[in-house]
């Protein structure tokens, strides 16, 4: 590993040497790729633009975060900044592989272009991805390597994602709410089992590390990002099979509707992540987590619920009369159109 931290660092000191007047611009980019942005956009396409698109996107944002805050702390890696200061144009407290902001943009972009098919899109997407990760290793948060995993990550869960619509979507979206209900929880046993595991095996960090000033914080981060993933993951997932079935709000409407939906939906996005979070201790550790995961939880829940159920009673959005998944009687048996 050596070997490629001292090659990151002297990438970012090259292009900080070379390229100061890059440094607001790269600051402003990464600022992009913070959770406050997707809250604030993601959640928009979801309940005013494309409905389908935005509940997808929403639940691979959620998966590929999971994925992301487990796998920081499984490598436990520290950040160029932590190991030379002078680099260190922003800060972060968490472990430093694979980068967060790359991943999570290369699954946000790359996913508008595959779904929107348009050449100019597939530019703007890519360059935003690029772009996103060179800000982060010009700013002296990540090495390249971490870049490329996190990109790396995205795109392996963006093919998950093509074999899953390919050949499982329609058989899962027409299995009873019980059988769709009992996947979420069991996928999200399976993430929490996996993490025990890895934690066990791992076991304590290396306090003689060269960066050893920064791990506690870093352990901090990782467990609370893992149960913040955790939360919404469930929430999220839990909330859209459940629209299906009892809301299945249409996004279609007049502008003053959809501007209505927006501020009472991010309104109450607000109230439950920020608002919560004042209310909320913080210590100690064993009762703040699970307060943590009920809070993000409930985020995700009235994201992909509850916000949709009140636009329908408030008459902001018109509810499908029928189910997407019905149940007739074929020569067959029971089965599910």
């Amino acid at each position: 590993m050596e070997s490629l931290y001292e090659f990151g660092l002297s990438v970012s000191q090259w292009w900080q040497s070379n390229y100061p007047q890059l440094a607001s611009f790269f600051q402003l980019i990464s600022e992009l790729g913070r959770f406050e942005f997707y809250l604030a956009v993601v959640p928009l396409i979801y309940w005013c633009i494309n409905k389908q698109m935005g509940k997808h996107l929403i639940f691979l944002l959620a998966f590929s975060d999971i994925l992301n805050s487990i796998s920081k702390h499984s490598f436990r890696q520290p950040r160029p900044y932590w190991l030379d200061a002078s680099l260190g144009l922003d800060e972060e407290g968490s472990y430093g592989m694979p980068s967060g902001h790359a991943q999570g943009a290369t699954v946000m972009y790359v996913f508008l272009g595959m779904w929107l098919r348009r050449n100019w899109v597939w530019l703007l997407c890519l360059s935003a991805v690029l772009v996103m990760g060179l800000s982060r290793i010009y700013l002296g948060v990540h090495f390249v390597h971490d870049v490329l995993l996190g990109t790396t990550i995205a795109l392996l869960v963006l093919v998950g994602y093509v074999v899953w619509q390919r050949n499982f979507y329609e058989r899962f979206r027409n299995r009873i709410l019980g059988q769709r209900v009992m996947f979420i929880l069991l996928l999200g046993l399976a993430v929490a089992i996996v993490y025990v595991a890895i934690r066990l095996l791992i076991g304590s960090p290396d306090m003689t590390a060269a960066w050893a000033s920064h791990i506690e914080e870093a352990e901090l981060e990782s467990v609370q990002g893992v149960a913040t993933a955790f939360g919404i993951l469930l929430g999220v997932g839990l909330g859209f099979i459940l629209e299906v079935s009892w809301v299945r709000f249409q996004e279609q409407g007049t502008w003053w509707q959809k501007v209505l939906r927006y501020l009472l939906g991010m309104a109450g996005a607000a109230a439950f992540v920020f608002g919560l979070r004042a209310v909320f201790p913080t210590e100690p550790l064993w009762l703040a987590l699970p307060l943590r995961i009920i809070r993000y939880f409930a985020a995700g829940f009235w994201v992909s619920y509850y916000a949709p159920y009140l636009f329908v009673r408030l008459k902001l959005a018109k509810a499908h009369p029928e189910p997407e998944n019905k149940l007739t009687v074929s020569r067959e048996g029971l089965m599910q159109q």
